[in-house]
């Protein structure tokens, strides 16, 4: 937590964390896999649609969806604390604007339309160019009760941008609320938290907010299998976990419990999902509604597992990563905004013309996801990273 002033209620400042750079960065890469597999998922309406198509994908797939957007999520808070803390509230904003909000508006007039029109181009008998489709594209309303989704129209979309959007649209209503919440307030409910987390199996509280969120709200496939404003509590628990370094501690201590919760809650609701389907994720009966609360709660679990399995505390005489190592993270950790920004435009362009080869489906797959990693990190490097205006656009430090 922080103060009005933007300062920190602990007396700590746990470090900012490369494995956290490295977690991002592993399921940026894996949502290439991930949306690759929907070229070939015999349940999804994605772009483009390869002719033979299985199931198996989406049973992989699913078991990442637990837990790899909301650990982005709160991975996001961890990193809104501290550029708090650096910045204050008003820094803190204009940061956030420049850095996502730049890139979302770029991206959305450069590449969102995209594969938009290559899901047109696919279908028999559509030859419409490329800057025919574009008014298409762009003729908009305003939608206001799907905030912060206002644009909305027959072909305009947020596609996989619905992340940044969520990003930008949960910093902008932080730095406000750390503002004008009163510091003494905010300190003793850290404190309370915090001594709370001192107990074990704490660590599992909040599998009963989002499993009651997910009961109550719903599932959007569309958002990651997630409601989008159930991000809203992953993003907040990251950024209290990073307040108080106790909250830290518990997390390592209680992993391995939190591990065997998710597991748990996952095996118990997985086969609700399987018998009842696409039901399972808006009905409001009491099946449906259960097995959205152990999904919930199972996806809490994993993300609280996998920041306790991986943290562990540095000795006061490491030192930070150097040589490759530091080399590696100094070129990962800028790449991950930019990296997402890519990533799918660039499968479905790839996946446009392979799914017309002559290939088994396996086959298919591997070169879709090679292909596009291929491209999408020369595109990163050879153009994004090299010019501050590329820079900038793409929501780097310049």
């Amino acid at each position: 937590m922080m103060t009005a002033r933007g300062e920190p209620l602990s007396t700590s400042r746990p470090e900012r964390r490369t494995a956290l750079d490295a977690l991002r960065a592993m399921v940026v890469v894996g949502l290439v896999f991930f949306h690759s597999s929907l070229v070939f998922d015999e349940g999804s309406d994605f772009y483009v649609k390869n002719a033979d198509t299985t199931s198996v994908t989406m049973i992989f797939a699913g078991l990442a969806v637990v837990w790899a957007m909301p650990l982005l999520f709160l991975i996001a808070g961890v990193g809104s604390w501290h550029s708090l803390a650096k910045r204050g509230p008003g820094g803190f904003a204009l940061e956030r604007l420049r850095r996502l909000g730049v890139p979302l508006v770029f991206a959305m007039v450069t590449l969102l339309p995209i594969p938009q029109w290559l899901r047109l181009r696919s279908q028999p008998g559509h030859h419409e160019s490329y800057w025919q489709f574009l008014p298409d594209f762009f003729t908009i309303h305003l939608e206001w009760g799907k905030f912060p989704f206002v644009l909305q129209g027959r072909y305009f979309e947020t596609g996989h941008l619905w992340f940044v959007l969520l990003l930008l649209t949960f910093a902008l209503l932080l730095a406000p609320l750390v503002r004008w919440v009163p510091a003494a307030r905010a300190r003793a409910v850290c404190e309370r938290m915090a001594v709370l987390a001192g107990r074990r199996g704490a660590v599992l509280l909040p599998a009963l907010l989002l499993g009651a969120a997910c009961a109550l709200l719903g599932i959007e496939q569309e958002y990651g299998g997630w409601h989008h404003w159930t991000y809203l509590l992953f993003f907040a628990c990251g950024f209290v976990i990073a307040a108080d370094g106790r909250f830290r501690e518990a997390m390592r201590r209680d992993a391995k419990l939190a591990l065997t919760a998710g597991i748990v809650f996952f095996v118990a609701g997985s086969p609700a999902f399987i018998i009842a389907g696409d039901e399972t994720f808006s009905a409001m009966t009491p099946f449906a509604m259960g097995a959205r609360v152990l999904y919930g709660a199972a996806g809490w679990s994993c993300v609280a597992a996998i920041m306790g399995l991986l943290d562990r505390p540095r000795s006061p005489a490491a030192s930070p990563p150097s040589g490759g190592g530091g080399r590696f993270y100094a070129y990962l950790a800028p790449a991950v905004l930019p990296l997402y920004v890519l990533h799918q435009p660039i499968v479905v362009i790839v996946a446009f013309f392979v799914v017309s080869w002559h290939l088994p489906l396996a086959v298919k797959l591997a070169v879709v996801v090679l292909a596009s990693l291929a491209i999408i990190f020369t595109v990163y490097d050879v153009v994004v990273r090299r010019t501050k205006v590329t820079r900038f656009l793409f929501g780097m430090r310049v």
